[in-house]
């Protein structure tokens, strides 16, 4: 059974076609990049697989089951988890809280639960989880620092520690070493490896920084102008007549 599955999407906008008949599948938990130029349809995709975004058509099936038609909140509690191009925290909010939000159940009975129980030992075991997740990015000490101090790469860092917080089983990362300086970058790659191994999940991450990514993931998929271009391991991807094309022009 394939983790992920996605065939023939299709989306326009207007006259721009983000995606182009979009099809691949990812069989097994895994590490895997999703690089292209500008405008090839990356984070259109993403909308897409996370239910932000209906296609047009074509289908995405998760887990062997097909969920296209399904609200992104369904789509979330059956185990799809997602990061931003832009970062997005609670700037107000201390670190601690921004992870223990991500781990609160969201809907209507989940809210009328909360309010009529006191469950202190699963808060214990939630906020225990939470510190040892910012300890492996070095933001324990910022556990009650409202995340509106940080610096950018650290609200990164937050961010993604959030997104584990649902125990989700696929995990889709946009650009997360965009805007991280060096020294934290070597935090987020050991983050990720350290989570992937703790678990296995599957990983589709966007990104831009191809030193980062061709490191990090096994398995690259190359999209350009809505449609996959390219797909095999760092090596073949980068030695690829027709993905040097694609970038330089």
């Amino acid at each position: 059974m394939s983790v992920l599955e996605i065939r023939g999407l299709h989306k326009a906008y207007g006259g721009i076609q983000a995606l182009d008949d979009a099809d691949f599948v990812i069989e097994s938990p895994g590490l895997y990049g999703l690089i292209g130029p500008n405008g090839a349809g990356k984070t259109t995709l993403f909308d897409v697989v996370a239910g932000t975004v209906q296609a047009d058509s074509g289908s995405v099936r998760f887990g062997g089951q097909d969920i296209t038609g399904w609200p992104s909140h369904r789509r979330a509690l059956g185990g799809i988890s997602r990061s931003f191009q832009e970062c997005r925290v609670l700037p107000e909010e201390s670190c601690l809280d921004n992870v223990l939000f991500a781990a609160q159940p969201k809907g209507l009975a989940a809210c009328m639960w909360q309010a009529f129980t006191r469950n202190n030992a699963h808060r214990r075991r939630v906020t225990d989880e939470a510190m040892r997740l910012l300890g492996l990015v070095r933001l324990q000490g910022h556990a009650h620092t409202p995340a509106a101090q940080l610096s950018f790469g650290q609200k990164r860092l937050l961010e993604l520690v959030s997104v584990f917080m649902s125990s989700p089983r696929l995990l889709l990362l946009d650009e997360p070493a965009s805007g991280v300086n060096p020294a934290l970058l070597e935090v987020l790659s050991d983050f990720i490896c350290t989570m992937y191994a703790e678990e296995a999940r599957a990983f589709l991450i966007v990104e831009h920084n191809m030193e980062f990514i061709m490191a990090l993931a096994s398995d690259i998929i190359v999209m350009h102008q809505g449609k996959v271009l390219e797909r095999g391991s760092p090596q073949a991807v980068q030695a690829s007549p027709r993905v040097l094309e694609a970038y330089l022009g």
